[in-house]
């Protein structure tokens, strides 16, 4: 489903996308459906739906098999991110998890990036293991030499970039094509950059994956995955998704539209704030050095300038070596940047991070603490006052 407006800016169509304004009686925003039956006219019509197993044709047969709340948003992520067709998920896990299933089976391999959102490596650890799938991490730092890793039973190459935590950049293109050559499906987890930073169709993804309930939503207040495909992964993936029952709640899918108007400004002023704190950070000797992709001189750079179109505003630092009471100092007590697992909202949030523990393939050699940063949309002034406050107490507690 794409706009047939081919020239309309990325601003616009962000604006546009999914909507039909002759419905609705004209209303701006299409309507929240609550709905689970759907009433037949005619036997003939009932039989029609019964045996209607694509969806293709978006008509509403069982509400979870989509409505206007929910198509208005595929719709529109479809169109931003260059794919054929989206689903929406109730949870960014969800959606990574149902991407997964539909794309292997049991005796297959997986080729996983090591520096994967924590719960996608526990749903290979616990989940896909008992089913029969084997899960091998790689560097993700790889690139083309991942062919070494390829076997005759892979599958699926999974990547994301950056990493979480510690933001490596990955060469997708060259991923997609070793991947592609060996008869492998590329999955992506894009939910750093967004369908506005980086277009993952034209770097040769199959399947891209956001957690919706960050950027797509953009409000910390509903949960939400999507998954956008190409034309020949659209039917593992709907089939599947169906037959798990998964579906997005209607409320959530309807914060999710509200949220996706504007997220070209939104995201633009994370951009802005997160490259104008992060070049502080580097000027503060309590810092090691900061982990945002979009920043010169940090490891991945490059391929960040070549591939994506801006950046969001999570990112890392590693600090100076410090105890970790220090740390707990620097983070207890700050005002603006609050304590949250979760990120891509308009606040401001820092999580102490350890990736000792979970990575298997590259260890990540660093010697002072990690901490992730989500910058929001406050005044970056006060956001650096809050810093500086807790760089106070870090020294405090020695």
């Amino acid at each position: 489903m794409t706009n047939p407006e081919k020239n309309l800016g990325e601003a616009t169509r962000v604006v546009t996308a999914g909507r039909d304004l002759k419905n609705y009686a004209g209303a701006v925003n299409p309507p929240v459906y609550h709905v689970s039956t759907i009433i037949s006219k005619s036997v003939a019509e009932l039989k029609a739906h019964s045996i209607r197993e694509d969806g293709g044709d978006q008509v509403m047969t069982y509400g979870r098999r989509g409505s206007p709340t929910s198509w208005a948003l595929e719709n529109a992520v479809a169109e931003l991110e260059g794919g054929y067709r989206t689903l929406a998920y109730p949870s960014g896990l969800a959606a990574i998890a149902g991407t997964l299933l539909a794309f292997l089976k049991s005796g297959d391999h997986l080729l996983m990036v090591d520096s994967v959102y924590a719960p996608t490596r526990r749903f290979c650890n616990q989940v896909l293991k008992r089913f029969g799938v084997e899960t091998t991490y790689y560097d993700p730092q790889i690139d083309s030499g991942i062919r070494e890793l390829l076997r005759p039973n892979t599958t699926v190459v999974f990547t994301e970039s950056p990493g979480s935590h510690t933001f490596e950049m990955q060469d997708i293109p060259a991923i997609a094509e070793v991947a592609h050559a060996h008869g492998a499906k590329v999955l992506m987890d894009n939910t750093w950059a967004s369908p506005l930073f980086f277009k993952p169709f034209e770097h040769g993804v199959d399947v891209s994956i956001q957690a919706g309930t960050k950027y797509i939503v953009g409000h910390s207040d509903a949960m939400l995955g999507t998954v956008t495909t190409t034309q020949e992964c659209w039917p593992a993936l709907s089939t599947t998704t169906w037959n798990m029952g998964q579906c997005a709640g209607p409320d959530d899918l309807y914060l999710a539209q509200r949220g996706f108007r504007t997220l070209s400004v939104r995201l633009q002023q994370h951009y802005r704030n997160g490259l104008t704190v992060g070049e502080w950070l580097r000027s503060r000797s309590e810092v090691r050095q900061v982990l945002h992709p979009a920043l010169p001189e940090t490891p991945g750079y490059e391929l960040w300038k070549r591939d994506f179109l801006g950046a969001s505003g999570l990112f890392g630092i590693e600090l100076e070596p410090c105890s970790e009471a220090a740390v707990v100092a620097l983070l207890d007590g700050m005002q603006i940047f609050h304590l949250g697992g979760s990120w891509g909202g308009y606040e401001s949030l820092v999580l102490p991070t350890n990736v000792r523990k979970i990575r298997t393939a590259t260890p990540w050699n660093f010697e002072g603490p990690l901490v992730r940063l989500h910058v929001g949309l406050e005044s970056v002034s006060d956001l650096k006052d809050d810093l500086a406050e807790g760089f106070q107490r870090l020294h405090r507690a020695g």
